[in-house]
Formats: C-alpha cells, structure tokens, sequence
C-alpha cells in the first residue's frame, strides 16, 4: 500500500502550485484530493518496494532452481 506521507506530499505539491487567489478553496481542495488519492491508488493493488524485492528475489531463486533441475534431467537423459 502506498505510504500515506507521499499522498500527503502529493497533495501539497498540488495546492502549494494554485494560484494564491485559491486560498480560500485550498483546504476543500486538500480535502478532496486527499481523498481521491487514497481511494484511486486503494484500487490500483499496489504493493510496497519491501514486498517486490522479495517476490524478485524468490523468483529468482525458483529460476536458479529450475535450471539445475532441467540440467539434471539432462544429464540423466544422456545417461540412457
């Protein structure tokens, strides 16, 4: 899931660019941003860097595996 700083930070990054006549809407439009943000990115089955290295890091050792398997098969297949 996304770090609710970083929609945060998005958010500001938003208001912080509308013109200063705006000033009166900004915490409306905060508000709603806000939300919309969350709720879209929610929907988007987003995961985290932490959980896509790991899922890297198991396929890879499921390659590696595999290799070495078909390598053996190999061999035994050669043998006869």
């Amino acid at each position: 899931m996304l770090d609710p700083s970083k929609i945060e930070s998005i958010v500001q990054g938003i208001t912080s660019a509308m013109p200063s006549g705006f000033t009166a809407m900004q915490e409306d439009a905060e508000k709603n941003l806000r939300s919309a943000l969350s709720a879209t990115f929610a929907k988007l089955d987003l995961v985290t860097r932490e959980e896509f290295d790991v899922q890297t890091q198991v396929l890879q050792r499921t390659r590696e595996k595999l290799e070495a398997l078909e390598l053996r098969v190999n061999q035994l297949e050669s043998k006869n």
